[in-house]
């Protein structure tokens, strides 16, 4: 690369880990959870978040060596335009910025909802407003302060799902009395309905929204650019996140299996206050309404950051104009910045007004485009690795490896194109695919016509 390949260093382990963890667990785990229950039984939806789980994880070893190898700002977008072709980064860091935007959108309009049921005389847009304000500035400062905010954002999230998966393990052994059950449950829930009370084709449909539940873990190549030591930090935060998130999904999912009945799991609200309100938690609807309130700015939050990150690394490498790369004295992309935030307001209004059919159409597209970036970094390791040895390297040089090469990549290739391919066996999800073949395809054609156009006008000149 010829121009930058980061921003600022400015991020510790513990940043990291934290922004991982906080653009992952959001309002699907603690307002959504239950449903998926409710459609794959008890049984079916741990089983599908163990597979989910091992997916994921083959995702991030291949990013591992990527990103450590080429620690860039900007990450995937980066990779897939040196080791498969310029318009498939072009096309991936749309994708990415899209993903991010869309959820930025639906998030303002959340958190609004939310204080509504403390404050209902005022009116929703201010708090969105307010939000939109705090994340703002909680980004344009330095990298910092976002990375800090992000931090204890995310700890009151983890410090919730620990409670959660602790206080219910005691109810489910009976150390803990709780309301409904006479004697303790002993995962009695996962087995008196039969293993798989809504037959497989339930576990299947659960299967193809899990990889969605763990979108975000890609956040750490993301900040590559901005962390200090990136060799070590990075590998760390790779590994320790996913554990604790295989704990804190599954073992929130066993919880929730062994002490709602399936039929009622997700049905009227929150699992969480569910569980809270049967352990006699008082006023267990509205704290979990604040950490669902803290999950959704920690989400926003994350969302800004990822998104700016990509339309910097896109002005970087001259895809798009070259001033939205431009940093303040404090290192951070102002315009990118301040174009992801306009972004995010256009979704919002996109979801008010055009509800049923320009947003309807941009969550289809952002809903598949994270498992598209994972595809895209599985064959850009095998490449990578591939290309690397071609031009003399040794894998000694390599400061960190993917285990199991090439098994691992090909597995979360393969992996990663069937949940998106199985998706066409489910109706409701199948708009996904309707909407964002079209839409890679339009971004590729974009992508041509701009170099086209570019060429044309170098030969003008000459």
């Amino acid at each position: 690369m010829t121009k930058k390949t980061h921003l600022s260093r400015k991020m510790s382990a513990r940043h990291v880990q934290m922004i991982a963890l906080g653009g992952v667990i959001g309002t699907g785990l603690f307002l959504s959870s239950g449903y998926t229950i409710h459609q794959a039984g008890p049984l079916g939806t741990v089983i599908a978040y163990l597979v989910g789980a091992l997916i994921v994880y083959a995702v991030m070893l291949c990013l591992g060596e990527l990103s450590v190898a080429m620690p860039y700002t900007g990450a995937f977008h980066v990779y897939a335009k040196n080791l498969i072709g310029p318009a498939t980064g072009f096309t991936v860091a749309i994708l990415y910025w899209l993903t991010w935007t869309i959820a930025m959108g639906s998030e303002f309009t959340a958190a609004g909802l939310i204080m509504k049921r403390w404050f209902p005389q005022v009116p929703v847009w201010w708090w969105s407003l307010l939000f939109i304000s705090i994340i703002l500035l909680s980004n344009i400062f330095t990298v910092r302060i976002f990375a800090e905010s992000e931090f204890w954002f995310a700890a009151v999230k983890v410090l919730a799902i620990v409670a959660f998966i602790v206080l219910g393990g005691l109810a489910i052994v009976g150390i803990i009395p709780i309301h409904g059950y006479q004697h303790a449950p002993l995962l009695t829930n996962f087995t008196k309905n039969g293993l798989f009370p809504s037959g497989f084709g339930g576990l299947f449909t659960t299967m193809l929204t899990v990889n969605f539940a763990f979108s975000g873990t890609e956040l750490i190549a993301i900040t590559a650019g901005e962390t200090k030591n990136p060799e070590k930090t990075l590998p760390k935060a790779i590994h320790t996140t996913l554990w604790r998130l295989v704990i804190f999904f599954v073992g929130s999912m066993v919880v929730m299996a062994s002490l709602i009945p399936y039929r009622q799991a997700g049905v009227t609200q929150s699992p969480f206050v569910t569980v809270f309100s049967q352990l006699g938690i008082p006023y267990a609807a509205d704290l979990m309404n604040f950490v669902v309130l803290t999950a959704i700015i920690s989400a926003a939050n994350a969302g800004l950051y990822a998104s700016t990150r990509m339309l910097w690394s896109l002005a970087n490498e001259g895809t798009i104009p070259a001033v939205i790369a431009k940093t303040n004295n404090r290192g951070i992309p102002v315009i990118a910045l301040l174009l992801s935030m306009v972004g995010g307001i256009l979704a919002l209004l996109s979801s008010v007004y055009a509800a049923g059919t320009v947003y309807l159409v941009l969550v289809s597209v952002s809903g598949l485009a994270v498992v598209f970036v994972w595809i895209a970094i599985a064959l850009c390791e095998l490449l990578f690795r591939r290309k690397f040895l071609q031009a003399g390297h040794q894998l000694s040089e390599l400061k960190y490896r993917t285990p199991w090469y090439p098994l691992v990549p090909c597995f979360a290739l393969l992996a990663s194109t069937l949940s998106c391919l199985l998706i066409w066996f489910d109706p409701q999800q199948r708009i996904a695919l309707y909407c964002t073949v079209p839409f890679v395809l339009a971004c590729y054609g974009i992508y041509y016509l701009q170099a086209a156009w570019r060429k044309h006008a170098v030969a003008v000149k000459q």
